[in-house]
């Protein structure tokens, strides 16, 4: 098993943007293929991370 995640480029990052399924809305800070798998088996997924306007 490689790394645990890698940054991905986005043309949003820096920019506001909405999460749907949250409704929270900030700044895109980044987006990460990431592996989530708790047993052997690898499963990746892009995650996006915001900050919000409280700063988290």
């Amino acid at each position: 098993m490689g790394e645990r995640y890698e940054y991905l480029p986005h043309r949003l990052l820096r920019h506001r943007v909405r999460d749907i399924a949250s409704g929270t809305e900030g700044e895109l800070m980044a987006v990460i293929n990431e592996n989530v798998s708790d047993t052997g088996v690898e499963r990746w997924m892009h995650l996006a991370y915001i900050r919000a306007a409280s700063g988290r």
